[in-house]
């Protein structure tokens, strides 16, 4: 699946890891539960799933080393549907929602949105998880007209639970929220005990810029770096180290959940291989020490406005290669050692690298690394790729440097 298709068929985390799920299966990935016992063997890949969001997926080599791990995350910033979501007041329907990660508000206003996620019903006597994705232009976040707002172009701060209600319809709407989402679903509506549903923006993604040399599109960060992990995994030949696909989610609301990188999902499977393999307590630590991780989480370009934004030095642009992360607050992971192993891993893979670090008087966000380290101590690296408009419901990337990650992901999996 190129990476226009998986980011098109991928408007949640669910659905990331149900396309993911598929690409594995496709190249003979043996599916694993955790309430099941493993019989694993080496030669072969193996995946398992974790509340339908995050999913670890595994190659075996003979008598291996140690763990080669590239983790990504699955989620985006959006807006999550509460419980009883349609709020009918005067003659319009709205859906009430609260935010899901730190967003560019006004990004979502006026364009076509709809609606995706899960909902679970009881089937064989089990809870089980069905897809919901709303196929057509469903809502829309009308702006407030500049003749009520004489200040919106100086500057507005927006109120999730009064401004970003997105409009369902007039009164002809009321009651077809829910309804849609079971027959995306395939359920009848009065079998549906839950959901977890999030606006979705409609426009694909696109290829753009005099040379074509440009993408814009939703959910960038961070399903660039799982689709070019997964390539990447998938056209591997997998060396002598054990090759793990890690994608987690939950990084935009802190990664402190059963299925964020903070959990113990990657260290539980890792466990499990352990005994699965016959490895004593000993050897184990011995392959610990011998592993690394690949913390790819995308990070910002120099902005073309707003060179000032950017460190004076360090200027990662648009097609300019993988991005390399660094910060003192180790917010970022990625020390001397770890910097060095992925200078000598790009050399290797014969693709170029750019530096990215906060203006000492700008501290950014956070990622994956330093909440996975917390159950896995590996040395760990953190990367991804330049782009603009982080956060907003449709960002912009370099065509070009994709292809760095997914032949960085390979020589990864591949070394020796």
């Amino acid at each position: 699946m190129q990476l226009t298709d998986f980011l098109n068929a991928s408007p949640t985390a669910f659905h990331a890891v149900e396309n993911v799920r598929k690409a594995l299966e496709g190249a003979g990935a043996v599916p694993l539960s955790e309430k099941d016992a493993w019989e694993i063997q080496a030669g072969r890949t193996y995946y398992v799933i974790r509340n339908g969001s995050a999913l670890t997926a595994f190659h075996i080599p003979e008598s291996p080393k140690g763990f080669r791990v590239y983790a990504a995350h699955t989620d985006s910033p959006s807006f999550k549907l509460k419980e009883n979501p349609e709020t009918a007041e005067g003659p319009y329907v709205r859906l009430n929602v609260e935010g899901y990660g730190g967003m560019l508000m006004s990004t979502w206003f006026d364009r076509p949105l709809s609606v995706a996620g899960r909902v679970i019903v009881k089937e064989d006597g089990e809870l089980r998880q069905k897809l919901v994705l709303i196929d057509r232009d469903l809502l829309i976040l009308p702006s407030l007209a500049i003749h009520m707002n004489r200040e919106a172009n100086s500057g507005y701060s927006y109120n999730v639970q009064k401004d970003m209600l997105p409009l369902l319809g007039c009164a002809a709407s009321k009651g077809q929220l829910l309804k849609q989402a079971a027959e995306s679903a395939g359920v009848r509506e009065e079998d549906v005990l839950d959901y977890d549903l999030f606006l979705y923006v409609r426009e694909p993604a696109r290829v753009l810029g005099g040379a074509g040399e440009l993408i814009a599109a939703p959910h960038l960060d961070d399903l660039e770096c799982v689709s070019a992990g997964l390539e990447g995994f998938l056209s591997a030949s997998f060396g002598g180290y054990i090759s793990v696909l890690a994608f987690f989610d939950n990084e935009e609301v802190g990664s402190r959940t059963r299925q964020g990188a903070e959990s113990t999902f990657l260290s539980d499977v890792m466990r499990r291989l352990k005994e699965c393999l016959g490895c004593s307590e000993e050897r184990y630590q011995r392959m610990i020490a011998d592993s690394f991780l690949l913390s790819a989480d995308n990070g910002h370009a120099l902005h073309p406005n707003h060179p000032e934004k950017c460190d004076p030095v360090n200027r990662p642009v648009l097609n300019g290669g993988l991005l390399l992360k660094y910060a003192a607050s180790q917010r970022y992971t990625t020390d001397g050692y770890a910097g060095a192993f992925v200078k000598e891993l790009c050399r290797r893979a014969g693709v170029p690298f750019q530096v990215f670090v906060n203006r000492s008087d700008l501290p950014g966000g956070s990622t994956l690394g330093s909440h996975a380290v917390i159950q896995v101590p590996f040395p760990t690296a953190d990367i991804g790729l330049a782009i603009l408009a982080m956060h907003s419901c449709y960002e912009t990337g370099g065509v070009w440097d994709y292809e760095t990650l997914v032949k960085t992901a390979a020589a990864f999996f591949d070394e020796q």
